[in-house]
Parts: structure tokens; sequence; C-alpha cells
């Protein structure tokens, strides 16, 4: 398998993945207080939406990599 197949797969799967959850959420760490011996932490949860059409074009970016990748000019 050459780098274009393997991206064209990691696209169509990336892709086909962000139409089927539609985000991803994680946890930052945004403050850090040490008071002496008091130490206390803030956490946020961050959620990040993927767009349909980042989904759609990954997987048809992905398609026409993994149709026309093999042919040489």
């Amino acid at each position: 398998m050459n780098a274009s197949r393997i991206a064209a797969i990691v696209l169509i799967v990336a892709g086909a993945l962000g139409l089927a959850y539609g985000s991803f959420s994680y946890t930052k760490q945004t403050h850090d207080i040490n008071v002496g011996p008091i130490e206390m932490s803030v956490k946020e949860k961050q959620t990040v939406n993927v767009p349909v059409w980042a989904g759609i074009g990954a997987i048809a970016i992905g398609a026409a990599l993994l149709l026309l990748g093999g042919r040489k000019p």
C-alpha cells in the first residue's frame, strides 16, 4: 500500500466517523491554584461539533484519492 491509499482510507474512515458521531468532547484543565498545602484545579469539558459538510468532504476527497491516486500521468 502506498501513502496515497493509506491517506484515502484514513479520510474515508474519519469522514464516516464524523457523520456518525457528529461531535466529540474532551476535558481541558484550565487553572491550578496552589496556596500552601491547599491545591485546587478547574477542569472544563469542551465539545467540538463536526459539520456535516466536513464529513462528506472528507469522504469525497478520500474516494477521489482512492480512485485517482494510483494513476500515473
